[in-house]
């Protein structure tokens, strides 16, 4: 993580889609009211939703942390203690799902954003780091 976020991060428990939602709702709303900017906060939300359904899909539990970094950046971190990706490479390609889905979501989510980094290991779990610039203008 970060060691110079000025603001403090928001953390979620996920542990179903209710979590999901939750997260994704509440973080909407703090984007809109620090930036307000509803293509941002509809990224951003699109990003926790498909980082949040794949620790519900995989893990079963785990952790969403969004850090705010003054109006410069907003870091999201996703955590958890599941299964692990076997293959990272694999994963990140449009249309492979090992769970019957379309595919798309950590393809997309890197796509969206400006930093993107996955650690995981088998048996151990996942840790997806990825951050949103922000454009001032």
């Amino acid at each position: 993580m970060d060691a110079n976020l000025d603001s403090p991060s928001e953390r979620f428990d996920i542990n179903n889609e209710d979590d999901v939602r939750g997260a994704v709702m509440l973080s909407y709303s703090e984007i809109m009211s620090r930036f307000n900017d509803a293509g941002l906060a509809t990224q951003i939300a699109t990003c926790i939703s498909e980082l949040a359904m794949n620790i519900v899909k995989y893990a079963q539990y785990g952790e969403l942390y969004i850090h705010y970094q003054s109006n410069y950046s907003i870091e999201i971190i996703a955590e958890d203690r599941g299964p692990g990706i076997a293959n990272i490479e694999q994963a990140m390609q449009d249309h492979f799902s090992s769970k019957g889905t379309l595919g798309l979501g950590l393809p997309g989510v890197k796509r969206m954003v400006d930093e993107f980094e996955i650690q995981s290991q088998i048996n151990h779990g996942t840790r997806i780091r990825v951050k949103k610039w922000i454009n001032q203008y």
